[in-house]
């Protein structure tokens, strides 16, 4: 019974691996296709790289997708460590239950309604004081930074609440301020949490069209704007280049991250048992 049980989850696991990464290895394979039809293969050639870095719209979308990503990526974690910080160490307080239906919200609601949502507030401030002048840049990156942070601020939550206080209250009791115990301390240890929150801050905003696309406006079209606008007209191998850089892109930092979280976690472990060793 067990055997049987193993073999079926072990199958389930291959089936659901294969739906995803197939596809995705599919579209790498093509991207190096000369021929113009994706789905024909007539050789290997690279020159749709070549026609790719020669596409001013995308790399223009490209960048500006990155752009509004890193930024998103610091404010959100900035935002939502101060969030989580609250939820986590500041027990009960007046309001608490409206922040934290405020930080759970974005993580429900359809996107569809969010984009809307803001779309008619910029419309209204606008109205009211002038700014933000129009749909643009910076509505586009305000709106990721909203629904983002409220991810960061559950990460942060989460790891501060499986923290060891009594480390910080140890040092507390030293002589040290709340500040540098933050800093020298807390921040450390939630230190693979900011990294993570992050990394999926940035994902997102590189990778929204719904919310962007109610807030965006003219000559401010991130990359799936572009993408998306390129593939109801036909799939181009220029767009199956483009998604396997992104997708070595993504390879390449997904790894660089578990190494270097990796490593925090075990100089962190090694620290405590040397402070353990040392106070016996």
């Amino acid at each position: 019974m067990n055997k049987n049980r193993s073999m079926f989850l072990i199958s389930g696991l291959a089936f659901g691996f294969a739906f995803l990464y197939i596809p995705i290895l599919s579209l790498i394979i093509f991207s190096f296709n000369e021929s113009k039809l994706v789905t024909v293969w007539a050789g290997f050639s690279t020159k749709w790289y070549g026609e790719l870095l020669r596409n001013e719209q995308i790399l223009d979308a490209a960048w500006l997708s990155i752009r509004i990503a890193v930024i998103n990526a610091c404010f959100a974690v900035a935002l939502g460590t101060l969030a989580g910080f609250a939820l986590a160490r500041l027990g009960r307080f007046r309001g608490r239950t409206l922040l934290t239906g405020m930080v759970t919200a974005p993580l429900v609601m359809p996107e569809v309604i969010t984009g809307l949502s803001l779309l008619l507030l910029f419309v209204a401030m606008q109205d009211l004081i002038g700014w933000p002048a129009g749909r643009g840049v910076t509505t586009i990156t305000i709106a990721h930074i909203t629904f983002s942070m409220a991810y960061v601020a559950i990460i942060i939550q989460s790891r501060l609440s499986s923290v060891d206080e009594s480390v910080e209250e140890a040092a507390l009791d030293l002589g040290a301020r709340p500040a540098k115990v933050f800093f020298l301390i807390t921040l450390p240890i939630i230190a693979p949490a900011l990294i993570s929150g992050w990394l999926l801050s940035f994902t997102m905003s590189l990778d929204d069209l719904v919310i962007a696309s109610f807030v965006s406006g003219p000559g401010s079209s991130t990359l799936p704007m572009v993408v998306f606008s390129k593939v109801r007209l036909g799939v181009s191998p220029e767009i199956n280049a483009l998604a396997t850089i992104i997708v070595l892109l993504v390879a390449v930092g997904i790894t660089i991250a578990g190494i270097t979280l990796n490593r925090q976690e075990k100089r962190r472990q090694r620290d405590m048992q040397m402070a353990v060793a040392a106070n016996e």
